[in-house]
């Protein structure tokens, strides 16, 4: 939960600068890329599909 948390709060540019010291100390950068990677695509699939109910 604390990596969803942390991705969230890149994703939306709110993280604290004591959380990403903290994600850069102990976590792995494959899990954050992974997971930016899936959020990003999620984000993007849901635009396309509001896109397309509103039009």
């Amino acid at each position: 939960m604390s990596l969803l948390k942390s991705i969230l709060g890149a994703f939306f540019g709110v993280q604290s600068e004591q959380q990403r010291q903290h994600d850069f100390q102990h976590g792995k950068a494959w899990k954050f890329i992974l997971l930016g990677i899936v959020m990003l695509s999620l984000f993007v699939l849901s635009i396309v599909l509001l896109v397309r109910l509103v039009a």
